[in-house]
């Protein structure tokens, strides 16, 4: 009975941890994802590639993955998840810890071109606050820019 019991739980962590891994994207598709629109940009060019972006595309969506495009003043160009940000100044957001994530992430793509970024953001999957890490990269005049949130 022991081991039909153990082999249940480890077969409900199994599945609880693939079910995860479906619902949320990773670190190194973030990063594909931010490669895959700057491709789209030198190809296309920008004003193709962010009005397709805000379309809501799933050319640049994946689960709880979505790519945003921010101009060196903190005006979000394209915004892959949500209508209301796009075209809006977010330099002086902050997220519930009054972080000012955008002010910081604007310093950090002038100083170092590209990286990673944390804060908290509402999930577009759960609707709820959640540590978000966001990889970026500085393209241009541009911060192109895909997130994962990580576990609570």
């Amino acid at each position: 009975m022991r081991k039909f019991i153990s082999a249940f739980l480890v077969s409900a962590l199994c599945l609880v941890s693939n079910c995860y891994a479906e619902e949320h994207g990773t670190a190194e598709q973030a990063v594909q994802m931010v490669h895959k629109v700057i491709a789209a940009i030198k190809a296309n060019g920008r004003d193709k590639t962010i009005a397709e972006i805000n379309t809501l595309s799933p050319t640049y969506r994946d689960r709880d993955l979505y790519v945003t495009i921010m101009d060196l003043k903190g005006v979000e160009l394209a915004h892959g998840a949500n209508k209301r940000m796009q075209g809006v100044n977010l330099i002086d957001i902050k997220d519930q810890d009054g972080k000012l994530y955008i002010r910081e992430r604007l310093e950090m793509a002038k100083t170092k071109g590209k990286g990673w970024q944390d804060y908290k953001f509402v999930n577009p999957i759960s609707k709820e606050l959640e540590p978000k890490s966001m990889y970026f990269e500085k393209y241009e005049d541009l911060i192109v820019s895909c997130g994962i949130y990580k576990d609570k």
